[in-house]
């Protein structure tokens, strides 16, 4: 019997559907999962349109098209099937990110009309720790409270520009980040060492289901780097975490910071895969 395959927009029909595919890796698909549980698949509140590959009547994989192009247990022909769509609906996105394979398998395709990207990191180690930290958490790290919006703020600022190589501030002043980034310590998701009014340490979680979180933002104020703080301040918001938010914590990390990936590995996170990110 020949295989029959397509390629459509998702609407809330399809949530279940979408559901069960994500479920297949809980930490790699956290953050389209995350926006799913969130807002469901009406593409007004998603922000964007999910692409859903169907084999043989079944939903096979996905793929977020928002801000973000994210691939979602996507095998090669899937990737085959999104690349062209992407491809003649023209760039709209600020970046691709997610599994090296899927990655890697759209931008081949996508480079010669969506290209050059302004960086390309072709290996970033995701990591887990789904038990307690192998280290002591620091104690001055905490949630940060709503009227310390405006402390935070700056090195969110820094650490954002730092990592991604833009400021958040381009396009509308910082209006959308700073809305963001309120979002989070509303929620909960925002933690912190703060001493007379100075950032210590902050890092954030960006993305959470009832079966996992990803830690995101991971920042050290530059004068007080190498002094260990990060090592104890990730221990402190692993167990956060772990007690309040999800059985299991993620992240990714470049895989030339060597740096963050020492201290990754002293906290207990363990390799769980690699993504990829194209930026533009």
């Amino acid at each position: 019997m020949l295989r029959t395959s397509s390629l459509r927009v998702l609407g809330p029909p399809d949530i279940d559907a979408a559901n069960a595919v994500l479920d297949r890796d809980p930490v790699a698909n956290v953050f389209v999962a995350s926006r799913i549980r969130t807002v469901g698949l009406d593409p007004w509140r998603l922000g964007g349109e999910m692409w859903g590959h169907v084999v043989d009547g079944r939903l096979d994989a996905l793929c977020h098209v928002g801000a973000n192009l994210v691939p979602v247990e996507a095998g090669p022909e899937a990737v085959r099937a999104f690349a062209d769509r992407a491809r003649r609906q023209g760039r709209r996105c600020a970046s691709i990110v997610g599994p090296k394979d899927a990655v890697s398998g759209l931008w081949e395709v996508l480079e010669p009309s969506w290209g050059p990207a302004r960086d390309v990191r072709p290996d970033q180690p995701v990591l887990v720790i789904s038990a307690p930290p192998a280290v002591p958490a620091d104690p001055l790290v905490r949630a940060v409270r709503p009227d310390e919006l405006d402390t935070v703020l700056p090195a969110c600022v820094a650490m954002f520009t730092e990592e991604v190589g833009v400021s958040p501030s381009v396009g509308d002043g910082g209006a959308t980040y700073r809305a963001r980034v309120a979002e989070l310590i509303a929620a909960g998701r925002a933690f912190a060492r703060i001493e007379s009014g100075r950032v210590v340490f902050k890092a954030e979680v960006g993305s959470v289901t009832d079966r996992a979180c990803q830690l995101q933002g991971v920042w050290v104020d530059p004068q007080l780097r190498g002094r260990g703080l990060s090592v104890g301040g990730m221990a402190a918001v692993v167990q956060a975490c772990l007690r309040d938010i999800a059985p299991t914590v993620s992240l990714y990390v470049n895989d030339y910071n060597a740096a963050a990936r020492a201290t990754y590995r002293r906290v207990g996170f363990q390799d769980a895969g690699t993504f990829m990110s194209v930026l533009f």
